[in-house]
């Protein structure tokens, strides 16, 4: 459309030149070179120089849009050859596996009883460890710490055995094993008022273990305080009014305090309960033995050595089932530490 409009001027100028040069006869004289001239009419001259103008601003206007149309072609698609494909690193492969390796190598330490080096790699696997597998793994860095407090108190190194016997407490407030020995520990300093305190932490528990409750009743009795002895059962009966082994403790005190009414009243409650256990009919012998009654006696203590092996409590591993005749700080079974329940 433009170029139409530039013929349509171009036309309408030359009709106007002309004219004009119709009504103005003048001639220009031009050289072009040497003796050679021509006489050309002014307007000629001035169409001549009007036509060259517009031819060239053509074929600068033609030249530009056929640049302009190639610089907006699409560029060829370039063939891109993809990479060869990097080999992972066998060490970010590994990575995920490194957990597994790590308890592995702890398990064997512990299997070798090095509780010091145990207790190393526990620690660090325990910063890695995802927030669902924590409280096992602290179980088993309180474990450790228990182990190596053991092994530095064989070692009459106490300072060491009660900074980790408290660490393991830390980690653990009700870890038994770790309770039991740091008052030991406090009692081999000469210092009761502390073991004790550590004891009755231990036993305020919705389930107190029997050797907690042992040791606090030995202080009681050492300290001629049997109304002491008596009450700590009871208040741990109240908590857990099922658990024959709180049972059978409260009617052991009252048979060590004379008080046989009471004991055989807690003694035959119990049987009623639990007929086969042999440590009630040793007691209600016992008991009968004192009255004077010695062919019921004679009759209940052979009841109770038809039924045991032993005087200890029975216990169970709370983690894999296993049934021990006593108390123990590490299942033999699983090898978890503070699992057996009475």
């Amino acid at each position: 459309m433009s170029i139409r409009f530039g013929l349509i001027v171009g036309l309408l100028f030359a009709i106007l030149v002309t004219y004009l040069t119709s009504i103005n006869p003048s001639r220009v004289r031009v050289a072009l070179g040497g003796d050679w001239a021509v006489d050309i009419p002014l307007m000629a001259l001035v169409v001549c120089v009007f036509v060259a103008g517009a031819a060239l601003a053509l074929v600068l206007g033609v030249l530009r849009d056929v640049t302009r149309s190639y610089a907006r072609r699409p560029a060829p698609i370039e063939r891109v050859t993809p990479p060869e494909p990097v080999p992972a690193d066998p060490d970010v492969l590994r990575a995920p596996e490194a957990p597994n390796r790590g308890r592995a190598g702890r398990d064997a330490l512990i299997g070798e009883r090095r509780w010091a080096d145990a207790l190393e790699a526990q620690t660090l696997l325990l910063q890695g460890a995802p927030r669902e597998e924590r409280a096992a793994e602290e179980a088993t860095l309180a474990g450790l710490h228990y182990e190596v407090g053991r092994e530095r108190l064989e070692k009459n190194d106490h300072p060491a055995a009660t900074a980790h016997l408290k660490e393991a407490l830390r980690l653990k407030q009700d870890f038994v094993p770790a309770a039991l020995l740091l008052g030991e520990v406090y009692l081999k300093a000469g210092e009761p008022r502390e073991a004790l305190r550590v004891w009755e932490r231990a036993a305020d528990t919705p389930y107190p273990a029997l050797p907690v409750l042992a040791r606090i009743e030995r202080l009681h009795r050492e300290e001629g305080r049997p109304t002491r002895m008596i009450s700590l059962y009871q208040d741990s009966l109240a908590r857990q009014p099922d658990n024959l082994a709180l049972a059978f403790g409260l009617g052991r005190v009252y048979f060590e305090l004379a008080m046989l009414d009471e004991a055989a009243e807690q003694f035959q409650k119990m049987e009623v309960r639990a007929p086969e256990l042999p440590l009630i009919h040793a007691y209600l012998g016992a008991i009968l033995e004192r009255r004077g009654q010695f062919r019921d006696a004679m009759e209940e203590y052979r009841r109770a050595l038809r039924s045991s092996d032993g005087v200890e409590w029975p216990h169970r591993c709370a983690a894999c089932g296993a049934a021990h005749s006593r108390w123990v700080d590490r299942c033999p079974a699983c090898h978890r530490w503070n699992t057996c329940r009475p």
